[in-house]
């Protein structure tokens, strides 16, 4: 987790996201970047079907949104004291080793989604806020763009602001591919915690290894962890990992997303929509 990317829209869950970022990275002595994100032109003109006329929006607004993100992004990282690194510094082993976290804001880059996709790909995780339907919640589409774009995992940041990250794990465990590869992108934080919890709920498993399977594979890697495998009950899969998250003190959850489809999730629900609604932790998600 040696590089976090930070995409910076204007919402209510901004404070939370740099805050979790600036905990990964005093964890991991991380260097977090900052890029303004703005809509492309083909996703925010709206046309009217009836008049047939089309509404765009300014160009100079979005300019001056963009700066002020910017200027967000670097007021928040030097009230952690966070040290500024400009981009173009030099990346060797020897210059990263000991660098400690530190900071950094890509002006002037192009707008977009599809940029973040691809821009994502560098770091290590992209650290996002939990999206929501309110209008100053953080975009889904951000998210999804990154979760399915960039092939590296989402850092969802909570509303608030958490105190801590990584200290105690609670894995969500359902058997699936997108969870194993989720467990591998956590590596660092596993290796890191002081208490790991593998939790499996019947009626939410694909077919697949079982928790105590998982806990004994963790265990070949060093890792000490707990496994705990839950009877089928009223509460959803989704309801029994937030609550056993809370009752264990997890501060990071671990959990591979839409192992069903976005459309049976978005008809029928399922543990990822859940999670994306209602989770007060930080997650750890991957596809």
């Amino acid at each position: 987790m040696k590089t976090l990317l930070v995409p910076v829209t204007l919402h209510d869950a901004l404070p939370s996201v740099f805050a979790t970022a600036v905990l990964v990275a005093r964890r991991f002595g991380s260097l977090i970047e900052g890029v303004s994100l703005r809509p492309a032109l083909a996703e925010y003109v709206p046309v009217d079907m009836v008049g047939g006329m089309t509404w765009l929006r300014d160009e100079e607004a979005d300019q001056a949104e963009a700066q002020d993100a910017g200027q967000r992004f670097v007021a928040a990282m030097e009230a952690a004291g966070l040290p500024r690194r400009e981009p173009g510094a030099s990346c060797a082993p020897d210059a990263v080793a000991n660098a400690g976290p530190r900071y950094r804001w890509q002006p002037d880059v192009p707008p977009g989604d599809a940029f973040l996709g691809q821009y994502a790909r560098l770091f290590s995780a992209t650290v996002v806020g939990r999206p929501g339907a309110d209008d100053g919640a953080p975009r889904m589409t951000t998210f999804e763009t990154a979760l399915f774009e960039s092939g590296r995992p989402i850092l969802l940041a909570p509303p608030a602001a958490p105190s801590c990250v990584g200290e105690a794990i609670l894995i969500a465990w359902n058997g699936s591919t997108e969870t194993a590869r989720a467990i591998a992108f956590a590596m660092p934080f596993l290796r890191r915690a002081r208490r790991v919890l593998v939790l499996s709920a019947e009626g939410g498993m694909v077919p697949g290894p079982s928790a105590e399977d998982v806990a004994r594979s963790l265990a070949c890697e060093g890792i000490e962890a707990a496994h705990k495998a839950l009877p089928a009950g009223r509460r959803t899969p989704g309801e029994l990992y937030l609550d056993n998250a809370e009752s264990f003190g997890c501060d990071l959850l671990i959990k591979g997303a839409y192992t069903q489809s976005r459309l049976r999730q978005m008809i029928f629900g399922g543990p990822t929509s859940h999670i994306l609604s209602h989770a007060t932790v930080p997650v750890l998600m991957a596809h």
